[in-house]
């Protein structure tokens, strides 16, 4: 029998949102009438400048692509005045966080990262045979449901290679201050790196942004990931970046594929970065989808936590069973209570994530979309709840 390491063999494989295909199939549903708001996708969809980029670019589809990304690299730096060479290209930003466990985890130490945060971080440090310490989030009050950075700190032991911190983090949407993220990286011990992961900055508001790239001068052992999926887009493209000092990005650079992001995805992102008014629009089109669902939530009378993200994150049954409203901290179950309302969102066209992965039991998050789009989850919403 062919051999493969137990912790490889444990693995559960990510899932995907539901394609719009796929539930199609099932059901019998005109694909034109299905919403997906499920995979945090932009809901305006690609930006005509990135398209134009595209168009130009697949003439050249028969030769490799720039292994070293250049001229996007290129792109990233001016924009963001940062040294060329502490940029770090990759498939999605998911490539990122795994180059960087592979780069620096070995089998038997450890990462630290909050409960109910991205599920690529238990993901990524399994593959490598890490243990991953799960730190228990804020319990209550304005942070609750955010990360524990006290907490954190509180958890990293003498094996810890990584932690993971997401601002804004996915599912739960809850959001840092940037001085508190300060503080934690001034009290991380310098051999441990601190993977920050800003996939949904472009979301927060201007005077909320904090600039992670400032905090990567002063901090060696931090490495910074981002996004073209989100705000920019181009989710199907599969291009993310990270930014380091030189200790990190070499380490990056010699495990990454050597050509790990295509050339239509780099062309695509050099275009989308200097589309401002795309991503304005892309911006304020999320404010005012996330007031749509707010409202819509609220005169049902359904529980949703705060977002900072394109996306909420929505308690349709409550602790003791039945109904939605108000309670606490869940542990994950054999069987999600939220999973009934799923299906039957399903079966309406509405197509959202269930989070019973996360320790988020009796929750489905729900990605911010079109006006028309938000309006026919709320409207399913109520019969799908019993309401």
């Amino acid at each position: 029998m062919l051999h493969a390491p137990d912790y490889v063999r444990a693995i559960a494989p990510y899932q995907g949102g539901k394609p719009v295909s796929e539930l199609a199939r099932e059901y019998g549903l005109d694909e034109s009438r299905i919403v997906k708001l499920a995979s945090n996708e932009n809901p305006l969809g690609m930006p005509q400048s990135a398209r134009d980029a595209m168009a130009a670019a697949a003439v050249e589809l028969a030769r490799y692509p720039d292994g070293n990304g250049f001229a996007l690299k290129s792109a990233i730096s001016k924009r963001f005045d940062v040294p060329l060479e502490w940029i770090t290209l990759g498939n999605g930003s998911n490539d990122i966080l795994e180059l960087a466990t592979r780069a620096f985890v070995q089998p038997g130490e450890s990462t630290v990262f909050s409960a109910h945060a991205f599920a690529v971080y238990a993901l990524a440090s399994q593959a490598v045979g890490a243990r991953s310490i799960v730190v228990p989030t804020v319990a209550s009050g304005p942070q609750a449901y955010g990360h524990d950075l006290d907490a954190m700190l509180q958890a990293i032991t003498t094996d810890t290679r990584i932690v993971f911190v997401a601002n804004p983090n996915n599912p739960t949407g809850t959001f840092l201050p940037a001085a508190a993220v300060e503080r934690f990286l001034e009290q991380v011990p310098t051999r441990v790196l601190v993977v920050y992961d800003e996939a949904y900055t472009e979301y927060l508001r201007p005077e909320e942004r904090p600039d992670a790239f400032a905090w990567v001068r002063r901090f060696p052992n931090l490495l910074v990931s981002r996004s073209f999926s989100k705000a920019y887009g181009l989710a199907g493209l599969r291009v993310g970046y990270g930014v380091a000092q030189p200790l990190v990005t070499d380490l990056l650079n010699r495990l990454r594929q050597p050509f790990n992001v295509n050339l239509l995805a780099q062309a695509a992102a050099v275009a989308a970065l200097a589309d401002g008014p795309w991503l304005e629009q892309a911006y304020r089109a999320n404010r005012e989808g996330m007031a749509q669902l707010e409202a819509g939530l609220d005169a049902i009378g359904v529980r949703w936590l705060p977002s900072w993200g394109n996306f909420l994150l929505v308690q349709v049954v409550s602790p003791s069973g039945s109904g939605a409203g108000e309670g606490v901290h869940q542990s994950a179950s054999a069987g999600d209570p939220a999973m009934p309302v799923y299906e039957r969102l399903l079966r309406a066209g509405v197509i959202v994530r269930p989070v019973g992965n996360y320790a988020l039991n009796g929750w489905l998050r729900v990605s911010v979309g079109l006006p028309e789009e938000n309006a026919a989850f709320l409207a399913a919403l109520p019969s799908a709840i019993g309401r």
